[in-house]
C-alpha cells in the first residue's frame, strides 16, 4: 500500500530503535519515578506529539533543510542543547524532589507542563528529524506515487509502537518507585541522576554534526 515495502522489517526495526535509551526515555523514567504513571504518560504523549511533527515535516520535505543547511541545523541544535540542559538543571535542583516532612512540600509539576516539556525535548532535537529522513525512505518504493502518504503512515506505525513502549516504561518506573515506599530521598537522587544524564545528552547534542 502506497509503495511500502518490507513492513514487517520496518516494524521490527522500529521496536528495537524505540527500546534504545535516549533523552526521551530518560524523561519518561524521571517523571514516572517522581510523580507516578500519569506523569510518565503525559511525558510519553508529549514525546509522541513531537515525533509526529518530525514525521510530517520529513514527509513534506521540511526536514531536508536541516540536512542541507548547516546554519539551520546549528541553530536548532543549540536551542535543543540549551533546553536539555535547562530540564536537567530543573530536575537536579527541584525542591519537590527533596526530603519533606511537613505540608510545605512543593506541588508536583502539572501534567500539561510535563506534556509540553516532553514535546519540546523531542521537537528541538534535529537528530530525530535526520533519523526519519535516513530511516523511513528505505521502506518506500522508489517508484511510489504516494511517497508522502507512505512516509506519514510509516511514521504513525513507528510512533504507535513507540507509545506502547513508552507507556510500559512509565508503568514500570512508577511501579518500581512505588515499591521503594515513595521515599523522598530516593526520588531526590533519581531526579539528580536523571538531570545529570540530561545534561550529558545536551552536551552530546551540542557536539553532534549533521553526518
Amino acid at each position: 500500500m502506497f509503495g511500502i515495502e518490507n513492513l514487517w522489517l520496518f516494524v521490527a526495526s522500529g521496536i528495537l530503535l524505540n527500546i534504545l535509551p535516549g533523552p526521551d526515555s530518560l524523561y519518561i523514567v524521571g517523571r514516572s519515578a517522581s510523580q507516578g504513571f500519569r506523569a510518565g504518560s503525559a511525558a510519553a504523549l508529549g514525546i509522541g506529539a513531537g515525533t509526529m511533527v518530525h514525521v510530517v515535516a520529513a514527509a513534506l520535505g521540511l526536514s531536508v533543510v536541516l540536512a542541507t543547511s548547516a546554519t539551520a541545523f546549528t541553530v536548532i541544535k543549540i536551542i535543543g542543547c540549551a533546553y536539555l540542559l535547562y530540564i536537567g538543571l530543573t530536575m537536579i535542583f527541584s525542591k519537590s524532589a527533596g526530603v519533606s516532612t511537613g505540608p510545605a512540600k512543593t506541588a508536583p509539576l502539572p501534567l500539561r507542563k510535563i506534556f509540553y516539556q516532553g514535546f519540546l525535548t523531542n521537537v528541538l532535537n534535529p537528530k530525530v528529524a535526520l533519523f526519519f529522513l535516513a530511516f523511513v525512505p528505505q521502506f518506500i518504493a522508489a517508484d511510489s506515487d504516494s511517497k508522502a502518504l507512505a512516509f506519514i503512515l510509516l511514521g504513525l506505525i513507528f510512533n504507535f509502537n513507540g507509545m506502547i513502549w513508552c507507556h510500559l516504561l512509565a508503568w514500570t518506573s512508577a511501579s518500581v518507585s512505588s515499591r521503594l515506599s515513595a521515599s523522598e530521598r530516593v526520588k531526590k537522587w533519581l531526579n539528580r541522576a536523571a538531570g545529570t544524564l540530561f545534561g550529558i545528552f545536551g552536551i552530546k547534542l551540542a557536539l553532534s554534526s549533521q553526518a
